[in-house]
């Protein structure tokens, strides 16, 4: 088998076991935006960037953490939301001068021909990413307990 027509299927693969999760979609996102509100700093004004993400994270309509270096992440405010970020396979950020500027810059997630309009930032705050991963570990931590020992059929 090709790997050309193996990529579909474990995609579709994929699709099927996220679909398994027992915490509906709402839940998971909203743990996700308390993990990342809890590591986040007080806002500032602006951050360095240098035309690179490192990785990024949509969280809803209305925010977005960035990463510009694998431990540097930053929680952005949008304005009036952004409807395509969920669906977005790509995004851009405006800059002056390598610096993503409160109520200047804005979040490009596609063509704006194609109804993908800008999203202006409104904060900033910087994320502590390791508390951040400290928060998100404590959240999969799970109650485990004991089961009884089945009993065998030969031994009733």
């Amino acid at each position: 088998m090709s790997m050309k027509s193996l990529m579909p299927c474990c995609a579709l693969l994929a699709v099927m076991l996220a679909g398994c999760s027992d915490i509906p979609v709402a839940q998971r996102e909203a743990q996700r935006q308390a993990a990342y509100a809890k590591a986040a700093g007080p806002s500032v004004r602006s951050f360095r960037f240098f035309n690179t993400l490192y990785s990024w994270e949509p969280l809803g309509n209305g925010q977005l953490a960035v990463y510009t270096r694998p431990n540097e992440a930053w929680l952005l405010d949008l304005g009036g939301g952004c409807p395509n970020l969920d669906f977005a396979n790509a995004i851009g950020l405006t800059s002056q001068l390598n610096q993503v500027s409160v109520g200047f810059d804005k979040v490009l997630t596609g063509r704006p021909d194609r109804g993908n309009y800008p999203c202006t930032i409104t904060a900033i705050r910087p994320v502590d990413v390791s508390r951040l991963k400290l928060e998100q570990q404590a959240q999969r931590k799970i109650n485990a307990e004991q089961r009884e020992a089945a009993k065998s059929p030969a031994a009733q």
